[in-house]
């Protein structure tokens, strides 16, 4: 039990002062930020907030990586945008319920296709993301952090920028925040200086009656985060295939951009906390989390750097601290309503200031000149297109698409081939590098086909013939040299290669020379020393 819950571990010490101070602090945080969500696709702000309960509770219990925290996103808030338009485009005067019935099952199936990525133990891929597009999405995330609280300061409903002692009163109060956020940890870290900034502003805006920007000025008129426990809600939709058809992308692409989100959160936090989280457990908590949302009213989600963030900044590092955040927006919504809505959005506003401060790679600047130039293009373009677009999942994949090709340029161009003729007028060529489809090209200029001797050997010692782009460039070499009468021998070839070729024998006709037996040290007694029979099985397997 106390492995799955982690709450009595021990194995690790818990701090529970802060983890509970933490916990409430990000409960703050997270009241304005699922709200904001919420109103992206035009939703009530309660189906932000039971989201983001229902995320931060279960994943903080059976997440992967304790200390993080989910909730409602923007990343995927922005996807339903498009589901919307989808189903007013095919059910015109469709009803605003029925459009939430649709966003509750695509967000339950998206749950199950996270579910299956972890239990097909998928999430191990995100270590495929390359460190200059960790770097991207991370200041593109900073930059979305830092530019989505600027709306705070304009007129309520209009797009005119707060005047006069309005304006000033706002930065005062922000900047207040932040020098409490920044300088009280250098006193004393007994109480997250977050949470003591959020009640010094507040309890100064309330004392003095100090008009300013609330909480509740950021809902739209006649709207509440007053509620009550998350209510049942059984998607009712048209079973039927064109329904399906409609919705499955759309839960695709919450799901991958959940999990991307989540996972690169949960790798910023292992570097953070110096440890490693589960990816896959992850992403079943997450996929569980959704499923559970779809059926509780909730619009869905995934992992928020930027409370994650708030909660590691604030010393917490155990489930402890996700939990309480859970259980106290839930309080919130239930009975501290009237209190959370009179808070002064410049508190919450300085807040994620100091967060995207924090969150933004400062250090990736210092790289520029020791990062070569590819990845300095990877990292800025990632960083423009997540900041731009808010479009998570199309940053980091073309970040990894362009990391890829430039990386298969720099190998194609490292093949190279040393020849010389023996004492028997046989001509060897030594290649090395990989022969793949990106240095085909390079590979087949290596060759004198009409210059050599009767009898050629190509010698794969120190490469590697990686695709069937490689297997076809063996192939025209060889009818090149057919065609003047003339014989290649492959040496040296992996075994897997020796399969490519042989599974490819209609393409390609060549002498495969057999190779030495390679005696391999291996750390595990040979069973019943029946190393003649099978010098390749080990003892266990």
């Amino acid at each position: 039990m106390a492995k799955i819950f982690n709450l009595f571990d021990f194995n690790q010490k818990v701090d529970y002062k802060t983890e509970i101070l933490s916990g409430l602090t990000v409960a703050l945080a997270l009241v304005p930020e699922a709200i904001a969500f919420a109103l992206i696709p035009g939703f009530s702000p309660l189906t932000g907030l039971y989201a983001a309960f229902v995320l931060a509770l279960i994943t903080s219990i059976f997440g992967g990586r304790p200390g993080m925290i989910s909730g409602a996103t923007g990343a995927v808030a922005v996807v339903f945008i498009g589901l919307i338009l989808e189903l007013k485009r095919n059910f015109p005067g469709i009803a605003p319920e029925t459009i939430l019935n649709y966003v509750f099952a695509t967000v339950i199936i998206a749950g199950i296709l996270q579910i299956l990525a972890g239990v097909l133990k998928l999430g191990k891929f995100i270590r495929l993301v390359p460190h200059p597009v960790m770097f991207g999405f991370v200041n593109g995330l900073a930059i979305i952090i830092f530019m989505a609280q600027f709306p705070n300061f304009y007129q309520k409903g209009t797009d005119q920028l707060l005047t006069g002692t309005n304006m000033a009163m706002m930065l005062g109060l922000t900047l207040l925040t932040m020098l409490i956020i920044w300088g009280l940890p250098k006193l004393t870290k007994a109480v997250p200086s977050s949470l003591v900034a959020i009640v010094v502003v507040s309890a100064i805006v309330l004392g003095f009656g100090i008009d300013t920007l609330t909480v509740a000025d950021t809902m739209r008129e006649g709207e509440s985060i007053k509620g009550g426990f998350p209510p049942l809600s059984i998607p009712q939709i048209p079973l039927t295939f064109e329904s399906f058809k409609i919705i499955f992308p759309y839960a695709a692409i919450v799901a991958g951009v959940g999990l991307i989100e989540s996972l690169l959160t949960l790798n910023i936090i292992d570097e953070i906390t110096e440890t490693r989280g589960n990816s896959n457990r992850e992403c079943v908590a997450q996929g569980s989390a959704n499923i559970l949302s779809g059926f509780l009213s909730g619009m869905g989600g995934c992992a928020m750097i930027g409370q994650s963030l708030i909660n590691t900044s604030s010393g917490a590092r155990a489930r402890l601290s996700g939990i309480t955040a859970a259980v106290m927006l839930l309080v919130f919504i239930m009975f501290g309503s009237s209190v959370i809505e009179r808070l002064p959005m410049a508190a919450l506003v300085g807040l994620m200031f100091m967060v995207a401060i924090g969150t933004f790679e400062w250090a990736s600047f210092k790289t520029f000149r020791k990062m070569p130039n590819s990845d300095v293009v990877v990292m800025i373009l990632v960083t423009l297109i997540t900041a731009i677009t808010h479009n998570l999942a199309i940053a980091v994949l073309l970040g990894v698409v362009i990391s890829a090709l430039a990386y298969s340029w720099e190998n194609a161009k490292r093949i190279r081939a040393r020849k010389h003729i023996d004492e028997n007028g046989v001509k060897h060529y030594e290649i090395y590098g990989p022969l793949f489809f990106g240095s085909t090209t390079l590979f087949s200029e290596k060759f004198d086909v009409p210059g050599d001797p009767e009898q050629v050997i190509i010698d794969f010692k120190e490469s590697r013939v990686a695709d069937m782009s490689g297997i076809e460039a063996l192939n025209k070499i060889t009818e090149r040299y057919a065609k003047l009468g003339k014989k290649v021998h492959l040496r040296h070839l992996s075994k897997d290669c020796i399969r490519l070729l042989e599974n490819a024998e209609e393409i390609i006709d060549v002498n495969v020379m057999e190779d030495p037996t390679y005696k391999v040290m291996i750390d595990k007694p040979i069973k019943n020393n029946d190393s003649e029979n099978n010098p390749f099985k080990l003892w266990g397997l």
